[in-house]
């Protein structure tokens, strides 16, 4: 099995990836634990903020079990960093055929966005086939996710930006969507906050929700 197709199952089970911005690495562990004790064991970590590796180094150190990705990965960099970190895949808001050769030397996952049959294309001569459909809300939702699966059946989508509880399980219930990308289950302000029960709700919620038993 390849790595795209390793991580898309494993994502699967996962059904819904918190996306994360961390400003303060010591709120990192206590947010590792808020995740796990949930029953929701996955992060994509964004570097947005300076301390991203640093957060992700010790949410990893505190929970092992995480499965950690890195996000808004922009270059080679970043993802050393990140990889050194404990980072297990790479995300990215676009397409950048460097980032994936890098990514590729590393040996790590790369899920690169896109919204549109041209970076699709693009994509599939760099033998990607899991890829970030950024910023979905804005780029159609899910009317345009589905007009995108139609003629590329060697891809899965990973619809992120603008999702909520209200319109994630569209998405979800599209064939080849196998998990979606959420801000709403760690909001920047409760992680500054350090307001981990108000998260751990939250994750508690979408669990029962979408029935996730990874």
């Amino acid at each position: 099995m390849s790595q795209h197709n390793s991580l898309t199952a494993t994502l699967a089970r996962f059904k819904i990836i918190p996306v994360i911005q961390i400003n303060n690495v010591e709120q990192a562990p206590a947010l590792a634990h808020a995740l796990a004790d949930n029953g929701l064991a996955v992060a994509e970590v964004t570097f947005r903020s300076a301390g991203a590796a640093e957060a992700i180094r010790r949410m990893k150190q505190a929970r092992p079990e995480l499965l950690l990705g890195a996000g808004t990965i922009l270059d080679g960099g970043q993802a050393e960093a990140a990889l050194a970190a404990g980072a297990e895949f790479m995300v990215a808001p676009g397409l950048n055929p460097r980032t994936v050769t890098a990514c590729r030397a590393l040996g790590v996952p790369f899920i690169p966005g896109i919204n549109s049959p041209s970076q699709i294309e693009q994509a599939l001569e760099l033998e990607l086939s899991l890829l970030k459909f950024f910023p979905a809300e804005a780029s159609g939702g899910v009317g345009m996710v589905k007009a995108l699966l139609a003629p590329y059946q060697q891809i899965s989508l990973m619809p992120t930006g603008g999702l909520t509880p209200d319109n994630a399980g569209d998405y979800l219930a599209l064939p080849r969507v196998p998990c979606c990308g959420g801000t709403w289950l760690t909001p920047t302000q409760l992680v500054d906050d350090g307001d981990m029960a108000a998260i751990g709700l939250r994750i508690r919620q979408a669990v029962e929700k979408f029935a996730i038993r990874p």
